[in-house]
């Protein structure tokens, strides 16, 4: 009991720093202040006089909403990690314990992290090294000028790029996971692990379909879900009309933990922007972009969002913040003739970020819901340094890409043993084909509304592991087809176009009608 007393304290402690340097802390201060000035402020009754204020004026809500906002950054959920007010928290690290440990515990996985981005800084410098380009430089005054003038013109450019190449991509990185062992399982010493026959070669706990039933019980088939054609307890028009209103109430109240709690059953179109924003607690580089989103169709006609969004990202200085719980490191650049001296390093890009072939899919469904540019740069931000930086780092996370990768193939070795046997005897090991799916959270896979509805769930469950039973209940649903298959290139073309698939009965489907 002191221990959980103890360890709520720190979290508690952690999340006051982390406000006090926030723009609402200010804020709070300058209403503070007015509120001194008004008459029915009494000094004897000072403390609740204010506190009244707050939560009449509204002020109390935003403060909660910043405080929940925290704690799902904070938070693992749906583990079975030490439970406190409603939040399941990672035990916290002992306060003397080194930064690196609170980025990541496992010191195998920091190493293989660092390797990794040694690998690709060696990639990009190379690059730059063949063509001439220096990796940071300012822009002269014609250039700003110029990029000032076509900003909201920048996808008709049209820029030559032929010669430039993804400084990785996702394939690139599945070779460092398959790779990646824990030193201290070399020899085979637990029997469990041993029987895991997939790609993925080290020993994280990862769930069972019991425990993703209770974690996900939401989903339930009983329960409405948006999503859904038909239902056997509510009229799927009836279920509708009763949750836009349920919804519409949930807005109107600006409660961060109502609208991440409403979402898990999915959010109608027309409240999904607010709905995200409010979760998100949001007031109110282009080779890649060229390489990707540029050539496909859904996607054609925000070429110019895209680009300005990853523009802005690339330079935003405030996304570096993220790499405190992030088990990577942002690269550095040195001045000319001043290597390894630390005063002369600067974070090159500016954010800490290099993206991967396809990252601008990231933001592309985003432009479906925002049309102000400065909104849509808020929630791909948030979402960002909240979930997709998971999915290109290497980590002991539960919603890191590893554990995802793992759950993804013991799901399916577990309850689809004839499936997963057939794949892997013919060189069709599942892997090589979901992983793209996942490390792109299924961005440009699955039609645009059905990946809306699964990027609800991620959102109303603060957790990505639902990735990785999308792709499981993937094949479970092409079963049949892919017992056929004789070679890894006939199972990919089973699962070439995910475009017709509906999101919701796989996941209900694969979850509440497994036999287990």
């Amino acid at each position: 009991m002191l221990q959980e007393e103890s360890d709520l304290s720190l979290v508690i402690a952690q999340i006051v720093q982390k406000l006090k340097g926030s723009n609402l802390y200010a804020q709070l201060e300058r209403q503070a202040w007015a509120c001194l000035q008004r008459p029915e402020i009494r000094l004897e009754s000072l403390k609740e006089d204010i506190k009244e204020f707050f939560k009449i004026s509204g002020w109390e809500k935003k403060l909660q909403n910043a405080v929940y906002s925290e704690l799902n950054v904070v938070s693992i959920p749906c583990t079975q990690e030490a439970e406190a007010g409603g939040f399941l928290y990672p035990l916290p690290s002992h306060p003397s314990a080194p930064p690196e440990h609170l980025k990541e515990p496992l010191v195998y996985m920091r190493k293989a992290q660092g390797s990794w981005e040694k690998r690709i800084l060696k990639s990009l410098n190379s690059m730059c090294t063949e063509l001439s380009i220096p990796l940071a430089r300012k822009r002269p005054v014609g250039e700003q000028k110029e990029l000032l003038n076509k900003w909201n013109e920048m996808g008709t450019d049209e820029p030559d790029l032929s010669l430039f190449r993804p400084v990785y991509a996702p394939k690139d990185f599945l070779e460092v996971l398959i790779n990646l062992r824990n030193p201290n399982y070399e020899n085979g010493d637990s029997l469990s692990f041993r029987t895991h026959l997939g790609l993925i070669q080290v020993p994280l706990k990862v769930k069972d379909i019991p425990e993703l039933k209770e974690c996900f019980v939401e989903l339930g088939l009983t329960t409405g879900q948006l999503g859904i054609d038909d239902s056997t307890q509510v009229p799927p028009e009836l279920f509708e009309n009763e949750h836009v209103r349920i919804g519409q109430k949930v807005l109107v109240q600006q409660d961060s933990a109502a609208a991440q709690q409403y979402i898990r059953q999915g959010s109608p179109t027309a409240l999904r922007a607010e709905l995200w924003a409010l979760i998100l607690n949001i007031s109110s580089q282009p080779e890649d972009v060229k390489l990707t989103a540029s050539n496909d169709d859904y996607y054609f006609v925000f070429e110019d969002y895209l680009y300005q969004v990853l523009l802005c990202f690339s330079r935003d200085t405030s996304v570096l913040g993220h790499f405190a719980y992030n088990s990577a490191s942002p690269p550095k650049s040195y001045i000319r003739g001043k290597l390894g001296l630390e005063e002369y390093a600067v974070f090159y890009p500016p954010n800490g970020v290099i993206p991967f072939h396809g990252f601008s899919m990231y933001v592309a469904p985003l432009c479906f819901l925002y049309h102000e540019p400065y909104k849509l740069y808020q929630i791909f931000r948030e979402m960002y340094v909240r979930f997709f930086f998971r999915l290109h780092s290497i980590s002991s996370h539960p919603s890191g890409i590893v554990s995802l990768c793992l759950l993804f193939e013991t799901l399916l070795q577990t309850y689809l043993p004839q499936l997963f046997y057939h794949l892997r005897e013919i060189g069709a090991q599942p892997l090589r084909i979901s992983f793209k799916w996942m490390v792109r959270a299924f961005s440009g896979y699955l039609a645009t509304d059905q990946l809306l509805l699964l990027w609800d769930r991620i959102l109303g469950y603060n957790s990505l592991e639902i990735l990785a039973v999308l792709a499981a209940a993937v094949f479970a649903f092409r079963a049949v087809n892919l017992m056929e298959v004789t070679s890894l290139a006939a199972a990919e073309a089973v699962l070439a176009d995910l475009s017709t698939l509906k999101v919701m009965p796989l996941l209900q489907i694969f979850l509440f009608a497994t036999v287990t």
